[in-house]
């Protein structure tokens, strides 16, 4: 098979998997396909963000605040269909639990989402939408373009880092090949795109680099911690990850530009 078209094959793969947008034919189904589709997954965020950004764009100067704030957090949601805050809620679930690993993994495998993990979804929802809507309106397109780039950065870091917890699973195929180039290229990208849109927007590099900063301090403690608990990642942990580091931009962009007044 020509490069450009296990290239192809690859992007669209990573849109397949991360994303509900439709595609046509069955390209990019393979499991080859999905396994080399790691290092996409930043530039799939990059592109989901841009959407937002639109959207985002478009209501700043005629929708209220909280109606906009509500919207955006539900097309964020929504670009995936809600399967980072499955991820998300099995996580809490599971090392929550204060239970030994296995009974960790056990927990995090069960379809049935417990107290921790409602609590879990419902306070990084909460946390998305009081954020953005304290934000100014002209601060709705950098911040939110930065979401879904920052959250999907994060997963290629705890790829690259970390090994598949369990000994087979649907996540497991990410973990075949060491994505450590592609960790950092994913961050180079999520530094450039913060850089360029906080620039952009008048929002201050000093403010790009707290983003970009806290962003990556907070995927590599939570990489820390799933090591901790339950020895590795796995495909419920990288949702978790991916929703957690989502709400990095809003949160630091709220507080700095609170302060500044």
């Amino acid at each position: 098979m020509p490069d450009t078209l296990i290239t192809m094959n690859r992007m669209l793969a990573a849109i397949r998997f991360l994303t509900i947008l439709p595609l046509p034919g069955r390209w990019g189904s393979g499991a080859d396909d999905l396994a080399g589709s790691v290092p996409w997954f930043p530039w799939v965020g990059l592109g989901l963000g841009g959407l937002a950004a639109a959207a985002a764009w478009a209501m700043a100067a005629a929708v209220p605040p909280l109606v906009a704030a509500a919207v955006l957090v539900v097309l964020l949601a929504a670009f995936s269909g809600g399967l980072h805050l499955d991820g998300l809620a099995d996580t809490a679930d599971g090392v929550l639990s204060s239970r030994p690993r296995d009974q960790i993994l056990e927990i995090m495998k069960d379809s049935h989402v417990g107290v921790m993990g409602v609590i879990a979804v419902v306070a990084v929802l909460l946390v998305k939408f009081a954020a953005l809507a304290s934000l100014p309106p002209r601060a709705w397109w950098p911040v939110v373009l930065l979401v879904p780039l920052a959250g999907r950065a994060a997963i290629v870091v705890h790829v690259a880092l970390l090994r598949y917890a369990r000994p087979a699973g649907l996540g497991a195929v990410f973990f075949e090949r060491r994505h450590r180039v592609a960790a950092v290229c994913g961050l180079l990208v999520l530094a450039a795109a913060t850089w360029l849109v906080c620039e952009s927007a008048g929002l201050g590099l000093r403010l790009a680099a707290a983003i970009w900063t806290t962003c990556m301090a907070v995927s590599l403690l939570l990489a820390a911690y799933f090591q901790r608990k339950i020895g590795g990642a796995t495909g419920d942990t990288l949702g978790a990850a991916c929703e957690i580091v989502e709400t990095v931009p809003v949160l630091v962009a709220a507080v700095w530009l609170f302060e500044k007044g």
